[in-house]
């Protein structure tokens, strides 16, 4: 049998403690993404409804399948910046007319939708995973353009946003424009570059320059409607594709465009109707222990989240602290790597290096679970070959071909958060527990580094070193390190896709599974040189 037996006692002094500190983690990250649901405030959402509109998020409710899950990404975009937290931009993957796709919506009560760095920053990697997973992009456009006492920060890497629409579509990925609003300088581009456009008589204004500045550039007299209203751009340029009468007329329409895409996924589940797990996901709350020095058993969550619970360990009697595996999750085949003890030792670096080979004969998706500290440091560990054996490990994530999940749900540091497939190995999705901490090292072990560097160089210099100072600049970096490794701060810095509550782990990385099945799933038998 090959179904996970669980030690588990949810009841038990040590599980009730992880809970409860999970719990709390959840209400402090809640209270951000209500920030960010609010958007600009009460009352710009109740200016913007006294317009006749309709917010970003009521847009995109309208615009997918009813009861249709929709997968949020990103939305503490900005957190800890002077912007508000979201990006004010609202994006996800949702269900519109049966077919996955990737909604990128303006906020309007925020600066009028003007674009900020976070925006930027959260919109290029919007469309980074349209790209990779040949998800069709419906942009729900009211922009007034560039924030412009930022646009040092957003006007040369912007031109991305521009870039990667007409990349979509040279690869045959469907880009859908439906603008409520005004969509001006730049942002006139957005509907200019995309397949499908809709706009909306009386809303909808699109122009390269407003009349105020065409009278100052150019001394001509203009208004709003001849210089880019729907109506002009349906009957005159031709810019737009449909004429809507309002915003829902527009979003049926833009539901219609979807419907005849004649769009496919490459590939369904291999199992259509799949067996939950045996065990429960309120569960999930009570096995990452508060102290993440103390180890715990990723076999818990993956008996959480796989399906029947059913997982096919590989090479268990070899490299223990890292578990191998294959299973099921909602009918999709994937390949699991998780820490089980934290440090990644010679064993576990050539254990990974081999599964991911496997995976990639076999075209199966690969989870990496994320508890490590890195890669084991030490003479003996040197010795016998620790940095190419980790080499090895990272070579086989660096060029493996097969769709990557990332989900981190302890320590994530060091070069173990690489071979483990951080960010910067691109992951086709990462998400985190509020359990997660992540940095070039812990923030103990850095700032006693830090600390033992310093003292050794007023010594080697033959200046007398100052032991309280230094000990007060200790713990300065180790509270610094420790903020800058929690959740929040790196969602925040678009490192993550989002913080998802453990509960939910098995609906996201269903949904992620199932969105990247969209493109093709292919492996590589194509390595860099593997040094033995």
């Amino acid at each position: 049998m090959t179904i996970l037996r669980t030690c588990l006692d949810p009841r038990s002094a040590d599980a009730l403690a992880a809970r409860e500190a999970m719990l709390t983690a959840l209400a402090s990250i809640d209270t951000e993404v209500a920030s960010a649901i609010a958007g600009g405030g009460e009352s710009a959402v109740a200016r913007h409804h006294a317009r006749g509109k309709l917010t970003a998020r009521e847009r995109i409710e309208l615009l997918l399948d009813q009861d249709a899950p929709f997968l949020e990404l990103a939305p503490l975009a900005g957190y800890g910046s002077s912007f508000t937290v979201g990006g004010s931009v609202v994006a996800g993957i949702g269900v519109v007319e049966g077919i996955e796709c990737l909604v990128i919506a303006n906020d309007p009560t925020i600066k009028g939708g003007a674009s900020n760095p976070w925006s930027l920053k959260k919109t290029l990697r919007m469309h980074e995973i349209a790209l990779q997973n040949r998800l069709p992009v419906i942009s729900l456009v009211e922009s007034g353009g560039a924030d412009l006492p930022t646009q040092k920060d957003i006007f040369i890497p912007g031109g991305a946003i521009f870039r990667n629409l007409t990349r979509l579509s040279a690869n045959g990925i469907p880009t859908i424009a439906l603008v409520f609003g005004n969509s001006t300088a730049g942002g006139a581009y957005l509907p200019g570059l995309s397949d499908h456009v809709v706009m909306i008589e009386r809303r909808s204004k699109v122009f390269l320059a407003g009349p105020p500045l065409v009278k100052a550039a150019t001394g001509e007299e203009s208004d709003d409607e001849s210089l880019g209203g729907a109506q002009m751009h349906a009957r005159v340029s031709g810019l737009a594709d449909h004429l809507a009468r309002d915003e829902q007329d527009a979003i049926r329409i833009g539901r219609r465009i979807v419907a005849r895409l004649n769009w496919r996924k490459a590939a369904g589940p291999a199992t259509t109707n799949p067996r939950p797990p045996r065990y429960a996901a309120d569960d999930l709350l009570g096995i990452v222990p508060p102290d993440l020095k103390t180890p715990f058993d990723p076999r818990e969550i993956i008996a959480r989240v796989v399906d029947d619970s059913d997982f096919d360990e590989w090479k268990p009697l070899y490299g223990g602290s890292l578990v191998c595996g294959w299973a099921q999750l909602y009918g999709y085949p994937v390949g699991i790597l998780a820490n089980a003890r934290g440090v990644l030792f010679s064993e576990e670096s050539q254990k990974a290096a081999q599964f991911i080979q496997l995976a990639n004969r076999s075209d199966t998706p690969l989870l990496f679970l994320h508890n490590t500290t890195g890669y084991m440091v030490g003479k003996d560990y040197e010795q016998r070959g620790i940095i190419k054996h980790g080499a090895m490990m990272i070579n086989a994530v660096s060029n493996s071909t097969v769709p990557h999940l990332s989900l981190l749900v302890g320590n994530s540091y060091g070069a173990g958060h690489y071979g483990m497939c951080g960010r910067a190995y691109d992951p086709r999705f990462v998400f985190t527990w509020p359990s997660a901490r992540s940095s070039v090292m812990g923030a103990t072990q850095l700032a006693d580094v830090t600390y033992a560097v310093s003292k050794a160089s007023a010594l080697s210099q033959g200046r007398e070193f100052d032991e309280a100072a230094g000990l007060a600049l200790r713990g300065f970096i180790e509270q610094q390190i420790a903020a800058e490794a929690m959740p929040l701060v790196l969602s925040g810095l678009v490192y993550d896709d989002g913080i998802i509550d453990p509960r939910d782990t098995r609906d996201v990385l269903g949904i992620a599974l199932s969105a990247v099945h969209t493109a093709p799933v292919a492996g590589t038998a194509g390595f860099g040189v593997f040094r033995m």
